[in-house]
């Protein structure tokens, strides 16, 4: 049978195949001859293969968004149904006004009274609606609004056929809230996701912020700049640690084994929620045929691959929000000075139901205030911003963003990497992210090109506040921070310009955004854009991060396993990846940090007079970690190692939230050698030793042995199953990030490796994939497909990828869903 390849026309053959399958297991017509092979099947058409992976046909983009959409909500529908009870400011109508909301990237951050008041201010503004009145780029193409319309009736299918008194999922049966659902549902979704990356730092603040009684600024305490900026800097240090996050390998041809291009995908995402990835292929024959996951709702791949290009994601030091600080009319603090004369804020009284302790259905309104530059705020990732004599205001570059939806929908059928760049710098939506691809030609490319502030280093120094100085500048920052931006508001000047290279106003030009294209390869951990690669550092303005500072150890850890791959220094046979050795680098599950410090670490604790150690007032002996320590040679955090769970320990409380170079390292850290330094712990600083005592005690208050496997540690249960969960924190180097935490009362894992994805091009024939989606494609605990893939990544094995219409026609379990 001949290979279908995206962009020729469907072999007569393969559409004969598909039509056999189709008419087995559902009635109606069935595509044949020369019409089906222009245009595909008559109907959208489900094809499920190994663990509810669907393929999805149609003829055009409105059935595609329509089998997307079925399919969609058979696997998730809860989930997807209290996402859009979320933007449309109903959680607290029927899920009370205290229950926890996660807006944003972070799990939980706020109540679901802040979360409503903050959407329905949005929505009550018609942010969306004037979004979707513009003509593309800033408004959605043609393609992207069948897709949607599409969805919404394939959702609303999928629904009505169910009932939701049948819906199997415990979290929404027989639920009033879970309805047919708009295509302004879907908008407003995808604008939510958009701007998410503002929404945890500033949302509590905005719907909070209230003005002072005119005697306030008399009273109230005030806190230095430095203060200020140290808190804010911590906090938000301390949400990135918790956060989203991801790895990045592309590899060109000079770095792969027979073969032209390879790709990794490793986004750590979350694992509950609407921030969930699905796995999908979407195909229009001769228009499209892509593969990969995409976020809960969007009938689009996000992080995939086609026949020529693959490319994920990965979360950018670029902050998407800037502040400006307003003085304020100590007799009229709503009353702010601009350019010498007084303006007046604007008041919103913004109302949501909510849902009484009886059983009765409330109101409540809250007053909300905004300046020209942007909505009020109070506090900045919980760090309060007084208003007293001045008042901070928002500025969200992605606000009026939907531009993304179109961005995804152009790299679904991207040619090659430069076609990539092309997308992005005419569209400039991809909201906080990185992107890294590969292609067949054997090009590896890096891109920071994003929406970002238009804030040049030239404008920034002219405009920060002292409080921005310090936020802005290296000089306090911490490796993933995004540099934050407050504005002196006096000067109308200060706000962001408009330049015409830019495709919105407020825009950076995405020319002067970095990029870089390699044959070897590039890659980004989520740190700034300076060291995709360390042969060729890059530079930009400092809106989007840091250059030559340390590099976190999960970002030395990707470089040093891609140079040293590259280069058949680490061990394995030959040079150069394969998609065995690409997988198995990286469930390795290597720790960087072990590398570097863990024989110093045995050295200390045998170095300790007796073994005796007192911290925190307790005297503890730490002489049984040493030889559990010297026992973990292999640094590795799989399932069975032994002594893992105590380095882990010991590193936490020896960092303690601090840069990595500010650890007791004897050689420090060198620009020209960021990927080796800094290094060397110093075995005989206190802290080294303090801290492992430390460790020590805490896992004997918890009744852990300090040699238990990390399997007996860290797992996951799914109906009653206990799964072993390798892996560990970002903190520790490892590649294969988890971050475990306790969630409804058990523990899971609340960020980390979601889906996985690893294809290999060679100069013909199809891509060669392997995938993986760490928690499995439903939430549902009555699914088949709840813990099916959770089980393979506990056991480190990836799923085959079905990619061509021989692959899927050959699947042992397909079964096939026409929709009329």
């Amino acid at each position: 049978m001949a290979r279908w390849r995206c962009g020729a026309r469907l072999p007569v053959a393969a559409v004969a195949v598909l039509a056999v399958i189709s008419t087995v297991t559902a009635a109606g017509p069935r595509a044949t001859g020369a019409a089906a092979a222009e245009s595909g099947p008559d109907r959208p058409t489900i094809r499920y293969t190994e663990y509810g992976i669907p393929h999805i046909i149609a003829s055009d983009w409105e059935g595609l968004g329509t089998g997307y959409g079925y399919a969609a909500a058979k696997d998730n529908i809860c989930t997807l149904a209290q996402t859009y009870l979320m933007v449309n400011a109903q959680l607290s109508r029927y899920l009370g006004p205290d229950g926890r909301a996660s807006p944003g990237e972070h799990q939980n951050t706020t109540t679901n009274l802040n979360s409503d008041i903050y959407f329905q201010r949005i929505n009550d503004n018609r942010v969306v609606e004037r979004l979707l009145d513009q003509p593309a780029p800033n408004g959605p193409e043609p393609a992207v609004k069948e897709a949607i319309r599409g969805y919404v009736q394939g959702y609303n299918r999928y629904l009505a056929e169910t009932g939701v008194g049948n819906i199997t999922d415990p979290a929404c049966r027989g639920a009033a809230w879970v309805r047919p659902i708009t295509e302004l549902d879907v908008y407003r979704h995808a604008h939510a996701e958009i701007i998410m990356g503002t929404a945890d730092a500033l949302l509590d603040g905005e719907v909070n912020a209230v003005p002072p009684g005119a005697s306030a600024s008399a009273t109230a305490p005030a806190a230095s700049p430095e203060q200020t900026a140290r808190k804010i800097r911590d906090a938000m240090a301390a949400a990135r640690r918790t956060s989203m996050g991801s790895n990045a390998l592309a590899v060109g041809s000079q770095g792969v084994s027979q073969g032209t291009g390879m790709m990794l995908a490793n986004p750590h995402f979350p694992w509950q929620g609407k921030n969930r990835m699905w796995q999908s292929q979407l195909t229009i024959p001769g228009r499209i045929n892509v593969t990969g996951a995409s976020l809960l709702g969007f009938p689009a791949v996000n992080i995939g691959h086609n026949d020529n290009v693959a490319w994920s994601h990965t979360v950018a030091t670029v902050a998407p929000f800037g502040l400006f600080d307003v003085q304020v009319d100590p007799l009229d603090p709503t009353s702010y000075l601009v350019d010498g004369a007084w303006q007046k804020m604007t008041s919103q009284q913004v109302s949501v139901d909510v849902l009484n302790k009886d059983g009765s259905v409330g109101r409540v309104t809250r007053t909300l205030w905004a300046t020209r530059y942007g909505p009020v705020t109070s506090s900045v990732q919980g760090i309060a911003l007084p208003w007293v004599v001045s008042a901070h205001a928002v500025r969200d570059v992605n606000m009026d963003n939907l531009r993304a939806l179109n961005t995804w929908f152009h790299l679904d059928q991207a040619t090659d990497v430069h076609d990539v760049v092309n997308t992005l710098e005419t569209t400039e939506g991809v909201p906080f992210f990185n992107t890294v691809a590969s292609d067949r030609k054997g090009n590896a490319l890096y891109a920071d090109i994003q929406a970002t502030p238009n804030i040049t280093d030239e404008h920034a120094q002219s405009c920060l506040t002292a409080t921005g100085q310090l936020l802005f500048n290296q000089s306090l920052r911490l490796p993933n921070v995004p540099p934050v931006s407050v504005f002196d508001g006096k000067r109308s000047a200060c706000d962001w310009p408009d330049d015409p290279n830019a495709v919105a106003p407020g825009l950076l030009d995405p020319h002067k955004q970095p990029r870089l294209i390699r044959s070897d390869y590039a890659g980004n951990a989520n740190d700034s854009a300076w060291l995709p690669n360390p042969e060729q550092p890059l530079t930009f303005p400092r809106v989007m991060g840091d250059m030559a500072a340390p590099r976190s150890l999960r970002t030395q850890e990707l470089l040093l396993t891609a140079q040293n791959r590259i280069d058949g220094t680490d061990g394995l046979p030959g040079r150069g990846f394969t998609p065995a050795n690409m997988r198995q680098l990286l469930f390795a599950d290597n720790s960087r940090a072990a590398d570097l410090a863990l024989d110093a670490t045995v050295t200390a604790c045998q170095n300790t007079l007796f073994g005796l150690v007192v911290v925190d007032g307790n005297l503890v002996n730490i002489s049984e970690a040493c030889p559990v320590l010297a026992a973990w040679k292999s640094h590795k955090y799989t399932s069975d190692s032994r002594g893992s769970w105590l380095f882990e320990n010991f590193w936490a409380y020896l960092q303690n939230g601090q840069a990595i170079e500010k650890l007791p390292w004897r050689v420090g850290f060198d620009a020209h050698d960021p990927v080796h330094t800094p290094n060397s712990l110093d075995a005989g600083n206190d802290v080294v030793r303090n801290s492992l005592a430390r460790a020590v005690l805490a896992l004997r208050n918890a009744g852990v042995a300090l040699d238990a496997p990390l399997s007996s540690i860290q797992n996951v249960t799914r109906n009653g199953e206990k799964i072993p969960i390798h892996g560990s924190i970002h903190e520790l180097g490892v590649l294969n990030v988890v971050t475990p935490a306790v969630v409804d009362g058990k523990v899971d894992i609340v960020f980390g490796s979601s889906f996985i994805q690893q294809v290999r091009f060679t100069a013909d024939g199809p891509p060669e994939a392997y995938s993986l989606l760490a928690y499995s494609q439903s939430a549902n605990p009555n699914s088949p497909h709840y813990a099916d893939q959770t089980r393979l990544f506990s056991a480190g094995q990836w799923v085959t990828e079905r990619y061509t219409e021989e692959q899927i026609a050959a699947s042992p379990v397909l079964e096939v869903k026409v929709l009329s």
